[in-house]
């Protein structure tokens, strides 16, 4: 009975060296994540002033001369 119940508590076969391996690859992916957010925000606000000078000179070419 007690081989039964060592046997089920050790029934996790990765070693430290794998979740320090594991831990390793979410943080290098959680930097690229960042970094694409980084990426994403500067093009959204290129985005915005193109919009909004965009939007301005249509305004001045519909107001009358």
């Amino acid at each position: 009975m007690a081989k039964a119940l060592i046997g089920y508590m050790h029934s996790d076969l990765r070693t430290p060296h794998h979740l320090t391996a594991e831990n390793a690859r979410l943080r290098a992916r959680v930097q690229e994540l960042e970094q694409l957010v980084l990426t994403l925000k500067s093009e959204n606000d290129a985005l915005v002033e193109a919009h909004t000078e965009l939007l301005e000179s249509s305004i001045k070419e519909m107001q009358p001369a």
